[in-house]
């Protein structure tokens, strides 16, 4: 009888474990998947707060280019793409991608405009932008840091044997393709008069 007892308390010790082990590292996947999610909120502050900018910035520059619509109208097109791409991060990543391009057209035209670098409300919002596109590039590198972290302890043991049967799916980086390469760099411009 003793002998029976000591192998019912080493199974239970072995299922106490076996129990304990699941939920740790199951909370470590929870933990880390709302790592990411916070990151992606950061990402998404610092978007909303570009979209916010980008029309006080296109109406600021409207009188000054009266010959340039189109370029105009390519930079609020773009944010409007970009503001309805959702949460789909690779749509995202395009749209953003986009955007980055036309207002990186609308700064090139805008350099031509001596009146539009006088603009202390121009200048301003230049470097509004330009803070906030380098809030976006540190959003982004938190959320690719927090994604790696995430997709390792998903891919590794013992988190791999978790992760699938409780519906850990693989996070997406924020990835900028050879075709979008060019939203690599934060858009500069000058429009302090300077000529280059």
């Amino acid at each position: 009888m003793t002998g029976v007892l000591i192998v019912i308390v080493a199974l239970l010790v072995i299922v106490v474990l076996l129990i304990a082990w699941v939920m740790a590292t199951y909370n470590g996947l929870v933990a880390k998947r709302n790592q990411v999610r916070n990151a992606w909120a950061q990402i998404d502050v610092q978007l909303r707060r570009r979209h916010d900018l980008i029309p006080n910035l296109v109406n600021a520059v409207k009188g000054y280019m009266e010959h340039e619509r189109n370029v105009l109208q390519s930079v609020t097109n773009a944010r409007t793409r970009a503001m309805a791409a959702g949460d789909n991060v690779a749509q995202r990543s395009e749209a953003e991608g986009e955007l980055t391009r036309s207002l990186r057209s609308l700064f090139a035209v805008a350099e031509a405009y001596p009146a539009l670098r006088a603009s202390e409300n121009v200048q301003s919002l230049q470097e509004e932008l330009a803070s906030t596109e380098n809030r976006v590039a540190f959003a982004r590198q938190h959320y690719n840091d927090a994604v790696m972290s995430y997709n390792t302890a998903r891919g590794q043991l013992p988190g791999a044997l978790i992760a699938g049967p409780m519906g850990f799916r693989e996070a997406d980086s924020w990835e900028i393709d050879a075709a979008n390469a060019a939203a690599r760099d934060v858009p500069q411009v000058d429009l302090s008069g300077a000529t280059g």
